[in-house]
């Protein structure tokens, strides 16, 4: 967890109003009430854009989607020449990734057909890509 709040102290920019904390999101470009999870989001963002190179048009956050009529939002979509290319699921690190968190983002990826997948409480990350042939997953040590 050292690394979360160097990264915060480091990499994030913050703002107190009203004794309450605030993040920027450098995708949506807004502040945003600082959670556990806006953390994480804004850490996977971070990454995107740093170690991979990913740019800002690039990634969707908080992205709109309709699930057996029922309104969800997913955490981060990364397209790649316009098309979905990974989707990503973020928790808080006390949330242990789970069968449902995996079955959360599979059921998510019908719709968006991502090729690659990645689940992240901070702590773990599982990054996997999508066989819609053989219907299977295979996992990957880095971001694609």
């Amino acid at each position: 967890m050292h690394y979360l709040n160097f990264f915060i102290k480091r990499h994030l920019r913050l703002k107190k109003m009203r004794n309450r904390t605030y993040i920027f999101c450098v995708i949506r470009n807004k502040f945003y009430f600082l959670t556990q999870e806006e953390v994480i989001r804004q850490y996977i963002i971070f990454l995107l854009k740093k170690i991979k190179n990913y740019k800002n048009s690039n990634i969707w956050v908080e992205y709109p989607l309709k699930i057996n009529k029922l309104n969800k939002r997913l955490d981060i979509l990364v397209q790649f020449n316009k098309k979905p290319h990974i989707l990503i699921e973020c928790k808080i690190p006390k949330i242990s990734i789970t069968q449902k968190t995996f079955d959360q983002i599979s059921i998510y990826n019908q719709t968006i057909k991502a090729p690659f997948l990645m689940v992240s409480n901070g702590i773990k990350n599982f990054i996997f890509q999508v066989d819609k042939y053989k219907k299977k997953f295979s996992f990957l040590k880095h971001i694609p």
